[in-house]
């Protein structure tokens, strides 16, 4: 919780403490990037013309994984009033060259969990998949 706040986060909520789905304020933007939860708890964390975005497998559900929990926030999101889209992302090179720059100017602070050289790609695999990283991994070249 203090790497995110370090980062420039105004409210943490810690999973493993606190349900955000059944207490606390409503958001108008879910990011889930964890999954733990599911769909019709996070709508209810939701304000009424909040957005979800699922970009993580639901906890338990392995079959389909991130194009199962995609596809649900598609199918239900035309019956609520709320938006339920998957994560997309698109390359500009423009949006990348304004990202440096915040990165430059110290508005932006990328936070690098471990590096490995590129013969210990396996190992950061490894790393990553366990779940448990505090950062981006990164294999240098």
């Amino acid at each position: 919780m203090e790497l995110v706040r370090s980062i420039g986060a105004d409210h943490v909520v810690d999973y493993t403490q606190e349900d955000f789905t059944r207490s606390g304020p409503r958001y108008d933007l879910i990011l889930d990037n964890v999954g733990n939860r599911s769909l019709s708890d996070c709508r209810r964390a939701l304000a009424t013309r909040g957005t979800f975005i699922p970009n993580a497998n639901s906890a338990g559900r392995w079959i389909g994984g991130y194009l199962g929990r995609a596809a649900e926030a598609l199918l239900v999101s035309p019956f609520v009033p709320q938006t339920l889209r998957p994560f997309s992302a698109t390359d500009k090179g423009e949006d990348l060259v304004a990202l440096a720059q915040l990165i430059e100017a110290g508005k932006v602070t990328p936070v690098i969990d471990r590096t490995y050289p590129l013969s210990e790609t396996a190992a950061a695999l490894g790393y990553y998949g366990q779940g448990h990283t505090r950062g981006k991994v990164v294999i240098t070249v």
